[in-house]
């Protein structure tokens, strides 16, 4: 560390408690210093064997060159990737069967289901193939031994009965799946978090005297097992408990989990009182005493008034079809904005309207599987249930998809982009000076009262922690209001 770095008491407080043994966890709040401070845990432990874990091989690259020898810098996947068989790992690079062949292997065909509309639809093979996927990644991501019905993701618009009948169906072929994925003979393609699976099953030992385990908040269930197991090792997990924002995608509130003594982080270096301020109250909102602490040497503001539309660097959204139409704005209004999103994801909303508008079912994108017919995605959009999906169609009907086309052609790379459009999901991690923050959350009215889902909640905690000088939230300025007075 620079000689001119100099501790807070609660990193202080840190580093004493791991060089007094047993394992840790570190609750750092959004910019409160948490590689620092593991850099600090690191140096204090010189002459021990470390390991620092992370989720992305730049995360680690990043830390490789940051702490001191004695720490080996890796992905969670790498350790797995030179533990297994070769002959497994190959696999990764095969090419994958797509879905429908996969479903029409297993001898499975299209099925008849209800929605939360009222109407039935039919589920394609192609549909069922993928849900079959996705049901095996979601086990192998997983602490269980075996696949589990909850494993199947089943598309929001199916009713609930429904949904619950096509995971019994379907778990049996997951099973399969699996079994053919790990076959030791088994010539077929395979994702990564197979053989993450794989190498967890064998209950390995990490080669270390203590782990620092980084993102623990994002953990998912098959690797809180295997650090579970790591008796040898002193273990510091470090996270955010409401930056935990991928249940979607089946993992779990890690931090809940880890059964370890806990000191916090709360003091941010990113931002000043005022946005300290408003995200304590939304951390209150999920119950939590402890407010977040910004430097007073940081000039901060929040813009709440509608009328003023200051510079931004950044536009977070919750949903991908928000960031298009901020796209569209921006380029509309002579900007050159950059969007992070892959062109194809916008062509892909192109695609899938000219199918239903022709109509035929589309595959691509997910948010218009179910819908038989483009006036079933705008009948659905414009219900209380489907307002998601709004922007996207609105877009479709006035300016047609040749217009989506072209605006995935018009992105500016972010080097010379006038500011960055994002979902908050990308926008994890980062930081700008001026952020502002679009209104696509998913509040609701219970009994006279706006509430917020608690991942709703983590979504606007991440959201409005991202920005450094400039918060503008005049989009949310009512909504705020309300969800405040609620609580009260």
């Amino acid at each position: 560390m620079p000689d001119s770095f100099k501790p807070t008491a609660e990193q202080r407080a840190v580093v004493d408690t791991v060089v007094g043994g047993g394992d840790l966890k570190i609750k750092a709040y959004a910019g409160a210093g948490k590689t620092s401070t593991l850099r600090l845990v690191a140096d204090s432990l010189t002459g021990r064997r470390g390991s620092y874990l992370a989720f992305n091989r730049e995360i680690a690259e990043h830390a490789r060159r940051r702490f001191p020898s004695n720490v080996s810098a890796r992905t969670v996947h790498s350790l797995a990737y030179n533990s297994v068989s070769s002959a497994l790992t190959a696999r990764v690079n095969f090419q994958a069967e797509p879905s429908h062949e996969l479903a029409a292997r297993f001898g499975l065909g299209p099925i008849q289901v209800p929605t939360i509309t009222g109407k039935t639809v039919e589920v394609t093979p192609f549909e069922i193939g993928q849900m079959i996927v996705d049901g095996l990644g979601r086990f192998c991501r997983s602490a269980q031994r075996d696949p589990e019905p909850y494993h199947i993701p089943v598309d929001e618009k199916v009713h609930d009965k429904a949904a619950d009948w096509l995971r019994e169906s379907l778990l049996p072929y997951v099973v399969r799946l699996w079994q053919e994925s790990t076959h030791p003979r088994g010539r077929s393609a395979i994702a990564p978090d197979v053989y993450l699976k794989v190498w967890a099953q064998t209950e390995p030992r990490i080669d270390a005297d203590f782990i620092l385990f980084d993102e623990a908040q994002d953990s998912d269930g098959v690797m809180l097992s295997v650090l579970g197991r790591q008796r040898h090792a002193q273990i510091i997990y470090v996270g955010d408990p409401y930056q935990q924002i991928y249940e979607w995608r089946g993992a779990v509130n890690a931090m809940a989990q880890i059964d370890a003594p806990e000191r916090a982080l709360t003091e941010s270096f990113r931002f000043g009182p005022m946005v300290a301020a408003l995200a304590s109250r939304i951390l209150g909102l999920l119950d939590e005493r402890t407010p977040i602490r910004g430097q007073d040497t940081i000039g901060s503001i929040l813009v709440d008034d509608p009328t003023v539309s200051p510079p931004v660097d950044a536009i977070l959204c919750r949903k991908n079809v928000t960031a298009i139409w901020q796209l569209a704005a921006g380029v509309e209004a002579g900007y050159k904005p950059a969007i992070r999103m892959n062109p194809a994801e916008i062509m892909a909303f192109a695609d899938g309207a000219d199918q239903l508008q022709a109509g035929k079912r589309a595959f691509r994108p997910a948010a218009f599987s179910l819908f038989e017919t483009w006036k079933d995605a705008q009948a659905f959009a414009q219900s209380a249930v489907g307002r998601d999906l709004h922007p996207i169609v609105r877009i479709v009907d006035e300016f047609g998809t040749d217009y989506l086309r072209a605006l995935a052609r018009r992105i500016t790379p972010e080097a010379s982009a006038d500011y960055v459009i994002s979902t908050v999901h990308r926008a994890k991690g980062l930081e700008w000076k001026r952020v502002k923050v679009a209104n696509d959350f998913r509040f609701k009215t219970i009994d006279g009262r706006l509430m917020l889902e608690q991942d709703e909640m983590r979504l606007l905690y991440v959201a409005v922690t991202r920005a450094r000088h400039v918060l503008d939230i005049s989009e949310l300025r009512e909504e705020l209001i309300r969800l405040f007075r609620s609580r009260r």
